[in-house]
């Protein structure tokens, strides 16, 4: 059950970047006027979607905590990496940002380091 935890935890962490991401770009450029910024950080700080994602973020530091009381933290930790793996093809998927040799050079250095660093 551990692992689910875990998996939760990088699953919501992923959703909260990706819809915090959306409603940004829903959103438009950031303001140059420090009155017109207050007004658009708060429009999105009461955006549904932020709020999920923010939600979610709550929700995934519950599940971490839940997987605190039986994984070693060395062990378990590497597995947030998998968060930087599934945000950059969300981000390919979603947002058409590109996937590039050496970001996927650097994903595979992240998979194998999950790899090594969840080893015992």
């Amino acid at each position: 059950m551990s692992y689910v935890y875990v998996t939760c935890t990088v699953l919501l962490t992923v959703y909260g970047q990706i819809a915090i991401k959306w409603q940004v770009l829903e959103a438009g450029p950031f303001p140059v006027d420090p009155a017109d910024k207050v007004r658009f950080l708060a429009r999105l700080l009461l955006n549904p979607w932020v709020l999920s994602a923010l939600a979610a973020g709550l929700l995934a530091s519950v599940s971490w905590m839940a997987a605190m009381t039986r994984l070693d933290l060395s062990h378990a930790y590497p597995f947030m990496s998998l968060a930087f793996v599934l945000v950059m093809l969300c981000s390919a998927l979603f947002f058409s940002e590109p996937i590039t040799p050496l970001k996927v050079t650097g994903i595979a250095l992240v998979v194998l380091g999950i790899v090594v660093g969840s080893q015992g």
